[in-house]
C-alpha cells in the first residue's frame, strides 16, 4: 500500500505530466506569430505575476538572505538558462532530436546528485534512464543528423544540466513555500528572457491573434504555475531524480495533445516507443525501494 507521501508524490507526478505535455502544442501556436525569446519572457513574466499575486493572497513572506539568493539562482536556471538554451537550439535541430536529449535529464539528476552528495547510485535509475530514452526516440523519430550544428546541440545538453542542476539545487536550499520558490524564481527569470530577447532583436508586440492568446494563457497559468508547482512538490517528496523522470512523460502526452488540437497524425512510433517510457519510468522513479 502507497504511503501517504507517496500518494501525493504520484498525483503531483501525473498532473505535472499531463499539464507540461500541452506546453509545446501551446509554444508552437505562440511561436507562430511571437519572436520565440520574446514569447518565453511573456510566458515567465505573466506567470510569475500570478504566483506574486498569491504569494499576497496567502500573506506569504518575501524569502530573505540565503533563500532568496538560492530561489534566484533556481529560477536562473531551471526557468531562465535552460529555456533561453532550449529555445536556441530548436531552432536548428529536429524537435525529436530535442526531445530526445532532454531525455536524459534523469540521469543528469542523478549523476549531479551523486557528486554533489545528495543521493546515492542507483542501477535501476541508470536502466530505466535507458529505456525511457529509447522510448522517446522511437515515438519522436528522432534522425540521426549528421549536420546538427555543434553550437545547438551543446545548448541543448547545456539545457539538461541546467534542469538537472536546478532539481538538485531544490534539495540543498532552505526550504521555501512552492509558491515563494517559483515567484521568486520566475521573476528572475523574465529578467533575463526579457534582456535576452531585447539583445536578440525580437519584435515586442502583443498577440493579435485569439489562438495566441489562448496559447499564452495555457502555458502561463497550466504549464508554468501549477506545472512547476507540481513538480516542486515531486522534488520535496521523491528527490530530485525520481522527480526528473517527468521529463521522459512529457514528449507522448504532448503527441496526444497535438494530434487533438494541431491535427498531427499519431503513428505506430507512439505504440512502439511508449511501453519503453512506461518500464523505464517504473524502474527508474515508480517502483518502490527495498
Amino acid at each position: 500500500m502507497l504511503r501517504s507521501e507517496d500518494r501525493v508524490a504520484l498525483a503531483a507526478f501525473a498532473a505535472t505530466s499531463l499539464l507540461a505535455g500541452g506546453n509545446a502544442v501551446g509554444v508552437r501556436f505562440s511561436n507562430r506569430e511571437l519572436d520565440a525569446l520574446w514569447g518565453a519572457a511573456l510566458r515567465f513574466g505573466g506567470a510569475a505575476l500570478v504566483l506574486l499575486a498569491l504569494m499576497a493572497i496567502m500573506r506569504l513572506e518575501f524569502p530573505r538572505g540565503r533563500a532568496l539568493f538560492g530561489a534566484v539562482l533556481f529560477g536562473a536556471l531551471n526557468f531562465g538558462l535552460a529555456f533561453a538554451l532550449a529555445y536556441y537550439a530548436l531552432e536548428y535541430i529536429h524537435a525529436g532530436l530535442g526531445q530526445t536529449v532532454l531525455a536524459l535529464v534523469p540521469l543528469a539528476t542523478l549523476l549531479l546528485a551523486i557528486a554533489q552528495h545528495q543521493e546515492r547510485f542507483r542501477t535501476s535509475a541508470v536502466v530505466g534512464t535507458a529505456l525511457a530514452t529509447v522510448g522517446v526516440a522511437l515515438i519522436s523519430r528522432a534522425p540521426l543528423q549528421s549536420s546538427v550544428p555543434l553550437l545547438a546541440l551543446l545548448a541543448i545538453f547545456g539545457a539538461v544540466l541546467c534542469f538537472a542542476q536546478a532539481a538538485v539545487l531544490v534539495r540543498h536550499l532552505p526550504h521555501l513555500h512552492p509558491v515563494t520558490m517559483n515567484a521568486v524564481g520566475m521573476t528572475a527569470a523574465a529578467v533575463l528572457l526579457f534582456a535576452g530577447s531585447g539583445l536578440a532583436g525580437d519584435r515586442w508586440a502583443l498577440p493579435q491573434r485569439a489562438e495566441t492568446w489562448w496559447a499564452l494563457g495555457y502555458v502561463i497559468v497550466a504549464g508554468s504555475v501549477l506545472t512547476f508547482l507540481f513538480y516542486l512538490v515531486i522534488i520535496q517528496h521523491w528527490g530530485a531524480s525520481r522527480a526528473a523522470y517527468v521529463f521522459v512523460v512529457i514528449p507522448p502526452t504532448t503527441l496526444v495533445f497535438s494530434a487533438w488540437l494541431d491535427n498531427e497524425p499519431l503513428t505506430a512510433s507512439l505504440l512502439l516507443g511508449a511501453p519503453f517510457i512506461i518500464l523505464g519510468v517504473y524502474l527508474g522513479a515508480l517502483r518502490r525501494r527495498g
